[in-house]
């Protein structure tokens, strides 16, 4: 029986085919996606920490955007699911615009009530939840931010570079605090028949905190790297405020890895050891924060930023 000798693209060369066609054309491509709502989402590696993009059809709701795990109704949860759970800030790509997004898998009703939503808008979808046991995941792309930021004004200098991560990262840790706050009040405040809210924190306060903690890692990494070498060589009579950070950098990496820990699953088992940790955790970066900020904005303020080329 003669077989035919025509190859078909792998599913790799597919993506990148649609990839490029998406790029070159201001986010307009042919074939399947013809006609549809499609994106590309980039996300970084659970494992191989290497960036990776899929294209993906998507669906509006309000200010937010809606994907789904479908996986064509396949078995298990698509590898970009699985990254994006390790690492929530993802890049968004639309039409011309490109942005970071925080990737939130959504719960319970809520899941249930976007889902529909999707279906009505893509009734493809509910053919692949059909066609498998697991529950297909709906993830809202949510803006990137914390709730009411505004950067500082027009950034010149280096030490407004400082402020405006500052700023990013006391935004950030307040969010989460508020929302676990918000938890901890809807589970006092539950009352008559069906059962209070589960003990986990979520899959909201999970993104947001570790995607927080992801932003401090990289943040004292660049500083303990690059920043404070290079300030130390012109001032080495600030050597004993240098090792003073250095070491409060290390007391905050230990309290993020204790966080670290409760985040490693899916859900937050332990709120209330959550909770405290938190609460340790806020203390020693504001005061650190504060500290650092009265010891190198005067020397900063002079640094233009963005650096001068070579």
């Amino acid at each position: 029986m003669p077989t035919s000798s025509r190859s078909f693209p792998s599913p790799h060369s597919f993506h990148q085919s649609v990839i490029d066609e998406f790029r070159a054309n201001g986010g307009r491509v042919g074939g399947p996606f013809e006609g549809g709502d499609l994106l590309l989402l980039t996300t970084t590696g659970a494992r191989s920490g290497v960036s990776r993009t899929t294209p993906l059809g998507y669906v509006r709701h309000g200010d937010s955007l809606l994907v789904v795990g479908s996986n064509l109704g396949g078995p298990r949860h698509p590898g970009w699911y699985h990254n994006l759970l390790a690492h929530p800030v993802v890049q968004v790509e639309i039409g011309t615009r490109s942005f970071e997004a925080l990737a939130v898998p959504a719960e319970g009703a809520r899941r249930d009530a976007l889902f529909a939503h999707v279906v009505r808008a893509a009734p493809g979808y509910g053919d692949y939840q059909a066609a498998t046991d697991r529950l297909l995941p709906v993830v809202v792309l949510e803006r990137a931010e914390p709730d009411g930021w505004e950067a500082p004004g027009e950034v010149r200098t280096l030490a407004d570079k400082l402020m405006e991560v500052h700023t990013w990262l006391r935004g950030q840790l307040a969010q989460v605090r508020t929302e676990v706050d918000a938890h901890f009040a809807a589970r006092a405040a539950h009352q008559g028949p069906g059962a209070p809210p589960a003990p986990g924190l979520g899959l909201q306060i999970r993104q947001r905190c570790l995607a927080f903690c992801q932003a401090l890692e990289f943040h004292h990494t660049s500083e303990d790297g690059h920043l404070f070498p290079g300030i130390a060589r012109h001032h080495p009579h600030l050597t004993d405020v240098f090792d003073r950070l250095g070491d409060e950098h290390r007391t905050i990496a230990r309290l993020q890895g204790e966080l670290a820990a409760l985040l490693a699953g899916v859900h937050i088992a332990e709120p209330r050891r959550f909770r405290a940790e938190l609460e340790a955790m806020s203390a020693e970066l504001n005061a650190h924060l504060d500290h650092e900020e009265e010891a190198l904005i005067p020397l900063l303020a002079d640094v233009p930023w963005p650096p001068a080329g070579p």
